[in-house]
């Protein structure tokens, strides 16, 4: 329940903003209340992250106007910004790994006594706000690299509410969290909102968070104001409507139940390091396969292991009947199979190569003679696979670190089309992808399966999982407990398996 109050605290009026000849922001208004959490919805490119910046004193506006408690602040330094109570917690933590969570905590405050630390009040003070976020169990002289993702995410919060924050920004703040930790940070959000009376804009493309937290919802669309209400004037169709400008009938298409075609992967026994649970399972083509289970279950251990990235004890692995050798990812790839990883920017991208170069890389075979590339092959093979990934770009020659994140995953996927895959491991293929973007990768998968090819999806987010697979084997421990098909899948009987001991084997 917000406890807003009728006057704004914070206020952006007809604010533009152009880098170079691309206008990212034009005349867009939102205002945020005290006690209140206001959703900023919009698709990659929709202006979100500009807005955060201009508010937070990163970047300066060219037009419009930054108004807090009423008065005008102009074009506030980030410094100015955090003085005025605005707090950001991004996606991509600020903390420095090597240092200890107390010196984190008070950077740029450290309390001194003729420049020597006073370690009895830092301490007293990290403590203090540790036990604001609930963290009483944290201690303050450990190393932030040593804690759990998730605390550090709390820990990130804890520095911005103990810098006096009343304007706090959430920028996709649970795209790296459980499905427990996320609703822990929500409960927290909730407190901090109603107790404390904090103004929060919270940035996701998870939309059942905005419904489950915001208060209002505001809409960008490609740099522009679109429409803003209470979340009760809202449902999942108009919100998605609003942000893409298109309906999109069914963000997960419908593809006929049918016969699936021959066997395109087979893992056979299969015992990831240091686990005595054997995986064993088929995909076959036209078939797209869940991994599920909750975190360290051991699903980006498994297709990294069936790529040949991870080491294994025991196991084989067929693609397409032929035999793989263990720790060999190029035999892989000969084979046919392809990996999309979860870490897109370090696993996967090529930040600095243009999107021709990133398409082609795994194939160089097909664009090269006597080990000399060819460009105009590059360009050959690049303009017969795009056209089929709704991708948004200028050129062939842009670097792919300037595309939006639904269409980096896109570049990706086409990597692996090059290569003539058979069958593709996707390791949580829409982590943070907007919803249109989504929907787009989505059909792209259901167009390859339909193609005859085999799909293994390894996914946190269950309606993702039962939405798009035709079964789903659940991992608990390194190891499978239950296997469902798409006819009796509910998000409660994967939950049930997800919680439950793996068999000692596994047909």
């Amino acid at each position: 329940m917000a406890i807003a109050t009728s006057s704004p605290l914070v206020q952006l009026k007809h604010v533009s903003k152009s880098f170079g000849p691309v206008q990212v922001l034009k005349d867009v208004s939102l205002d945020m209340h005290r006690g209140e959490v206001l959703c900023l919805a919009g698709e990659n490119g929709a202006g979100k992250s500009t807005l955060i910046k201009i508010m937070t004193g990163a970047i300066s506006r060219d037009g419009g106007e930054y108004l807090i408690d009423g008065q005008n602040i102009g074009s506030p330094t980030p410094a100015q910004a955090r003085e005025l109570g605005v707090g950001v917690v991004y996606q991509e933590l600020s903390l420095l790994p090597e240092v200890s969570v107390e010196e984190n905590l008070l950077m740029g405050h450290l309390p001194t006594f003729k420049g020597i630390v006073n370690r009895k009040e830092l301490r007293a003070r990290a403590i203090r706000m540790l036990e604001r976020v609930g963290l009483n169990r944290v201690d303050p002289a450990a190393y932030v690299s040593d804690l759990p993702l998730a605390t550090r995410q709390m820990v990130e919060i804890a520095k911005v509410l103990g810098a006096n924050a009343r304007i706090v920004i959430f920028d996709e703040p649970t795209t790296s969290l459980s499905d427990e930790d996320a609703q822990h940070l929500l409960r927290l959000i909730q407190r901090i909102k109603t107790e404390e009376g904090v103004a929060i804009l919270y940035v996701t493309h998870r939309l059942e968070e905005i419904f489950e937290i915001g208060d209002r919802i505001t809409v960008l669309r490609d740099g522009q104001f679109i429409t803003s209400g209470s979340t009760s004037q809202f449902t999942h169709d108009t919100l998605i409507s609003s942000m893409v400008g298109r309906q999109i009938e069914a963000l997960y298409p419908h593809r006929e139940r049918k016969q699936f075609g021959k066997t395109l992967l087979s893992v056979q026994g299969l015992r990831l390091q240091g686990s005595p649970y054997p995986i064993s399972f088929d995909v076959h083509a036209g078939e797209i396969v869940g991994l599920g289970g909750l975190v360290g279950a051991g699903r980006t251990e498994t297709v990294c292991a069936i790529f040949g990235a991870d080491p294994i004890d025991a196991g084989k692995v067929y693609v397409d009947g032929a035999l793989l050798r263990p720790g060999s990812p190029a035999q892989a790839v000969n084979a046919g199979l392809g990996l999309l990883t979860e870490d897109r920017k370090v696993l996967g991208i090529l930040a600095d190569l243009s999107l021709r170069e990133n398409v082609t890389i795994a194939n160089l075979g097909a664009v090269s003679k006597l080990g000399v590339i060819s460009s105009k092959k590059e360009h050959s093979l690049f303009q017969q696979l795009v056209p089929r990934l709704r991708l948004r770009y200028h050129s062939s020659e842009q670097t792919i670190s300037s595309l939006s994140g639904g269409n980096q995953q896109k570049i990706l996927f086409s990597r692996w089309l090059a290569t003539r895959v058979k069958v593709l491991l996707l390791d949580e293929p829409t982590k943070g992808v907007d919803v249109g973007a989504k929907a787009d990768i989505y059909q792209i998968i259901g167009d390859l399966v339909s193609q005859g090819l085999g799909v293994v999806v390894v996914s946190s987010y269950l309606p993702e999982l039962l939405g798009i697979c035709d079964r789903v084997i659940v991992l608990h421990d390194l190891g499978v407990t239950g296997e469902i098909t798409a006819e009796e899948a509910t998000e409660e009987a994967v939950l049930h398996l997800a919680s439950s001991a793996p068999t000692s084997t596994n047909a």
